[in-house]
């Protein structure tokens, strides 16, 4: 009972400090709310506890300093990992300062409780604030990675609706917007930047500007060689369609060369567990009964 109980006061003790310290924050922030210098984001619907939270890690990160020369570290890796909204950057710094004080608290006080060493618990404070700052941009690089192969798996088959289209006669505009619409309830990750591009062209950028950027939010290099063949393409007037299919078929032949470095790869990746797992396990079936059997023969023979 005792156990419980402490474990259930040390649960309260960390949401507390943390939920007090996240008010601090957001009081030290409430005149730069007033005079408008920090800009809530708007809420879409009704007050949900994920949108209270966002607003939270907004007023959190935005109380950050930002780089003087008005570049943001974060824009590009949150592009590509899906988040374009303007304040997806101070949310992201809210997390990674809220995530850091959580495991700070809670490393500390276990130290604390277990060992009652107070440099222990120190020490585990500071570690888990180091853990906790640079968790968020290893989950970050995580999610960029798997939003970059859900895009070039769609890419070949978004390419074919391409080819169609443009070889029934529409123009590449008509002929994205239409694969962004079939495309969405399959890739929609594909779709989105598909639509993304037609927004920045009705918006007044030129067809280059657009592929170029379409290039560099996603950070595939895939996608990078197909807004540099689609720019080629509009710059020097040539035929689409054969260009499109031709960069399918490199697309496919690419993934199948591969696969088979993969299949080629894996005889080698199992020589370590072959050799120290399955092995011994081999040794000692086929050669323990033997070894066991002329132990005792010896043993028999000498009349011990």
């Amino acid at each position: 009972m005792g156990e419980i109980l402490l474990t259930l006061c040390f649960f309260l003790f960390v949401m507390a400090s943390t939920g007090a310290i996240l008010m601090l924050f957001r009081w030290t922030a409430e005149p730069r709310l007033r005079d408008g210098s920090i800009a809530l984001p708007e809420k879409k619907g009704r007050n949900t506890l994920a949108s209270g939270l966002a607003e939270g890690m907004f007023v959190l990160g935005a109380l950050i300093p930002g780089d003087r020369g008005g570049r943001d570290p974060f824009r590009n890796r949150l592009q590509a990992a899906g988040f374009r909204s303007p304040h997806a950057s101070a949310i992201f710094q809210g997390t990674k300062i809220a995530t850091a004080l959580a495991l700070a608290l809670t490393l500390g006080w276990i130290g604390l409780l277990d060992k009652e060493s107070l440099p222990l618990g120190l020490l585990l404070a500071v570690c888990g604030a180091g853990f906790g700052f640079l968790l968020p941009d290893r989950v970050l690089e995580s999610m960029v990675r798997r939003r970059t192969r859900e895009l070039e798996r769609a890419l070949p088959n978004a390419l074919d609706l391409l080819v169609l289209g443009v070889e029934a006669g529409q123009s590449l505009d008509s002929a994205l917007a239409d694969t962004s619409r079939e495309l969405r309830a399959v890739y929609p990750e594909l779709s989105s930047e598909f639509a993304q591009v037609q927004v920045e062209a009705r918006a007044g950028r030129s067809k280059a500007e657009v592929l170029h950027a379409l290039g560099q939010r996603t950070q595939s290099k895939e996608i990078r060689k197909l807004a540099t063949v689609l720019a080629d393409t509009e710059r020097f007037g040539t035929s689409l369609g054969p260009t499109l299919r031709t960069h399918a078929r490199y697309l496919r032949t690419r993934r199948r060369l591969e696969a088979q470095e993969s299949a080629r790869k894996l005889s080698a990746k199992l020589v370590f567990p072959v050799f120290f797992l399955i092995m011994p396990s081999v040794f000692i079936v086929t050669l323990g009964p033997a070894v066991l059997t002329f132990f005792e023969s010896i043993s028999t023979s000498m009349g011990i």
